[in-house]
């Protein structure tokens, strides 16, 4: 069964690999919207696949790193486009939650990224 947490973040950024005239070359924010879903079967006893606040302790002090800061500035998300930071969530989250089955993310209400592993 997959069950998802959503979480929002603002955080600034700017790419500084496109070309130079492109928008995103430029410091801009965005209002991030994180779906983290996990998989696993559910617990004949309990009725769930894992508790929602086991899923928040892991995933919310990742995103309190990335909210209301220049992502730029963060190691590892000196060139942050919306696919970088899926990947960073990724390899800081698996490591302390097994069930992870992917990450969604959304730079936009139209854009985003969904990223389920290497």
């Amino acid at each position: 069964m997959l069950l998802f947490k959503e979480f929002t973040f603002d955080s600034a950024h700017f790419l500084p690999n496109v070309p130079e005239g492109h928008k995103c070359k430029e410091m801009h924010g965005h209002t991030y919207r994180l779906r983290v879903w996990v998989e696993g079967p559910l617990d004949p006893v309990l009725g769930w696949v894992m508790d929602f606040a086991d899923l928040k302790k892991v995933v919310k002090p990742v995103v309190n790193r990335l909210d209301h800061k220049c992502l730029n500035n963060i190691k590892g998300l000196e060139n942050p486009t919306c696919e970088r930071i899926a990947v960073y969530i990724w390899d800081e989250v698996k490591p302390l939650l097994p069930l992870l089955a992917k990450i969604e993310l959304h730079e936009t209400p139209t854009s985003g990224v969904i990223y389920t592993g290497a």
